[in-house]
């Protein structure tokens, strides 16, 4: 076996020099297009999609200063976005500073925009002033056409240079601004738009912004296809769509608007009989992912709230302790939507809002608002507070179980699983944990791993399906209370980060119905327990080869089914095979079974040689290391968790105890459905 390397060292620095020689100057867009990852998170699909929203974020905010009633984003055939919005249009007239148009300012200047001073704009998602001037720094072609002052005017650039200069091509009836761009190839390893990643961000935003329609064309097919979205109930419907599928609690969606010291706040919730909480805030329209200041506001209150409700009205008795804030967000929806003057976002993609007065602001009409809900509606009031009472009783179950089991000691190493291989390295940063299906793939794991930084955990059978199982039911399951010691991280309110035991936790499962099933368990187990595994990038599912090809001595191992016929037609020429029976043999070897060889007269047809693998355990520890385990030529694929909300909602579909959504997703699927055995 060929020696095996460990994880990749830092290089040392080749020259100690440090000088004014070495301290580089970018001007204009140049700082974008050389660092685009600081602006808009990364260069591939989530990137892409980024530069949609920094636009549309623009309309959005005319359509909040009250000037916009329609959004229109348009997909074309040559990977150009056009993003029209009947708003009052950018500015075209001389700027006093920069001595060009307004919008030749916004277009190519940083912290450019009607966002910083006075009369611009009262609240805006494009905090920092940097949405089109980078959008047009990423992209190959921009073109933007303002409808003002009876004109419409017209301006071109390419990689943020100008190349058409301002011009009126024509009269306008209205007003409004039409950007149209394409994302420059240089920058993006990832070039196609997905429609439903842009749906649900669309939707998003009409939802938030009530009474405006936003709609988008897809021209990208045969034949166009146009949505659109336009909500009078604003979070209100948001929560009700979010619930669609689950069993609510109560009948009265909560919901309330107040504006607090110039602070607009907006708020919609409803339990339901989900074990984990959906919450989605959002900042002027901005998605907060990571929360901030408006969501502990809201927490705050509600926990408080529903206390002191409880014991006004004698539902918790005087010997009872309160409700806890993880007693109170079991099964809640909830939207949390703030508008903020001058908001104060951590980081470039505005993930967080950090403004403290909006922490007490959101406290404050939260409160008040919700009181005045749980008087008027005693029934809601009763239901909730009930759910919560029980959601306390089982967490003290939990407790008791988890305790029993991760006793002391169980997480520093001396009552680790006994069927757990563990590596000999004790520094989580390069330390790997494989999670494999069954004995047989385990022992060709273990034979193959390298075993300074690789660590094996067969799971047996299939594990609990967690997405109606609560804490202690979990910890009965020997294969979950195996998990969660090798993983060191504890569970459910004594969780952390700290214990983790390996940065790199992978799912290893064969390549069939069953091996899809068990990773999905187990998706499911990391989704709704350690979220945070995901989120902070420890979670992988690696990728076995689906194919083995060899001709005479040169063997090679296939991932999909693209790579499988330009290989075999590779190997194919070697001998002068025609296209037609290189054709015959890819086929051949798509339909047969996994775990299966070609048909031998198939094989004849070009002389290459393919097996379709069904398991990992028909590998034997070299194959195993080589194609799947080794990090020098592996394929894996991290799971991250851009929408939790659709991520919720699919879990819900697939492992929730409700069949009838289970069996309509599949019975839509049917005829699309390709490869079921991968």
């Amino acid at each position: 076996m060929p020696k095996k390397p460990s994880p990749a060292k830092k290089e040392k620095s080749a020259s100690s020099e440090y000088s004014a020689k070495q301290i580089t100057v970018l001007e204009g867009l140049d700082p974008v297009r050389k660092r685009p990852g600081m602006y808009i998170g990364n260069t591939a699909e989530a990137g892409l999609h980024h530069l949609i929203w920094e636009v549309v974020d623009n309309s959005i905010d005319e359509a909040m200063a009250g000037h916009c009633t329609e959004v229109h984003v348009v997909l074309h055939k040559d990977r150009r976005v056009e993003v029209q919005d009947n708003g009052r249009g950018i500015p075209v007239e001389k700027h006093a500073t920069t001595k060009k148009s307004a919008l030749e300012t916004v277009m190519t200047t940083l912290h450019a925009g009607g966002k910083f001073g006075s009369g611009g704009y009262k609240v805006s998602g494009g905090l920092h002033g940097v949405g089109l001037s980078v959008v047009n720094a990423l992209s190959d072609f921009v073109r933007a056409e303002v409808s003002r002052e009876g004109k419409v005017w017209a301006m071109e650039f390419t990689r943020g240079k100008v190349t058409s200069k301002i011009k009126p091509i024509g009269s306008a009836k209205g007003t409004g601004t039409t950007i149209i761009f394409r994302p420059d190839p240089e920058i993006f390893s990832v070039l196609d738009y997905d429609i439903q990643t842009i749906f649900t961000h669309l939707r998003q935003q009409a939802y938030l912004t009530k009474a405006v329609m936003v709609s988008v064309e897809d021209r990208r097919g045969e034949v166009p296809e146009t949505y659109a979205f336009y909500f009078e109930g604003g979070v209100a419907s948001y929560v009700r769509q979010l619930n669609h599928n689950k069993v609510a609690k109560h009948e009265n969606v909560f919901s309330m608007s107040k504006e607090l010291s110039d602070v607009q706040v907006e708020i919609g919730m409803q339990y339901t009989d989900d074990l984990s909480e959906n919450l989605i805030s959002f900042a002027n329209n901005i998605h907060t992912v990571e929360g901030g200041m408006h969501v502990i506001g809201f927490r705050t209150a509600l926990t408080r709230a529903l206390n002191n409700y409880a014991r006004k009205n004698e539902i918790l008795k005087e010997k009872d302790t309160n409700l806890t804030g993880e007693d109170v967000r079991e099964g809640l929806t909830a939207i949390i939507s703030v508008k903020v003057k001058e908001p104060q976002f951590e980081g470039q993609t505005k993930a967080k809002l950090g403004n403290a007065e909006v922490k007490g602001i959101v406290d404050q009409a939260f409160s008040e608002a919700f009181a005045i809900y749980l008087e008027e509606h005693p029934r809601d009031a009763e239901a909730i507070i009930s759910k919560c009472i029980l959601t306390a009783q089982a967490r003290v179950a939990a407790r008791a179980a988890r305790d029993t089991v991760l006793r002391k000691g169980a997480l520093d190493g001396l009552t680790l699983p006994g069927k757990l291989a563990d590596c000999s390295s004790r520094d989580p940063k390069e330390s790997e944990l494989y999670l494999v299906e069954g004995d047989s793939a385990g022992g060709s794991a273990k034979q193959g791993r390298n075993r300074e930084f690789q660590a094996i955990l067969p799971l047996r059978g299939k594990i609990l399906n967690v997405e109606k199982a609560r804490l202690d039911k979990m910890l009965a399951n020997n294969e979950i209370k195996s998990l969660v010691i090798a993983m060191g991280t504890n569970i459910g309110e004594q969780f952390s980060l700290e214990g983790l035991r390996y940065h790199r936790i992978i799912i290893m499962t064969d390549a069939d119905v069953d091996g899809a099933h068990i990773r999905t368990l187990l998706l499911t187990l990391f989704y709704k327990h350690f979220p945070d595994l995901i989120t902070n990038g420890y979670l992988y599912i690696a990728q076995p080869p689906l194919y083995r090809v060899q001709r005479n001595k040169d063997v090679r191992y296939i991932f999909n089914d693209a790579e499988l016929e330009k290989v075999v037609q590779e190997l194919a020429k070697k001998s002068g095979d025609s296209a037609k029976k290189v054709k015959e043999v890819v086929e051949a070897a798509q339909e047969v079974e996994a775990g299966e060889e070609v048909p031998e007269e198939a094989e004849k047809a070009t002389g290459v040689s393919i097996q379709r693998y069904k398991g990992l355990g028909e590998m034997n520890p070299d194959q195993l290391w080589e194609t799947t385990m080794n990090p020098e030529h592996r394929l894996m694929y991290r799971v991250t968790m851009d929408d939790a909300a659709k991520a919720s909602e699919i879990f819900d579909v697939l492992m929730g105890a409700d069949v009838a959504p289970r069996k309509r997703f599949i019975h839509t699927r049917a005829k699309t459905v390709k490869n079921l055995d991968i």
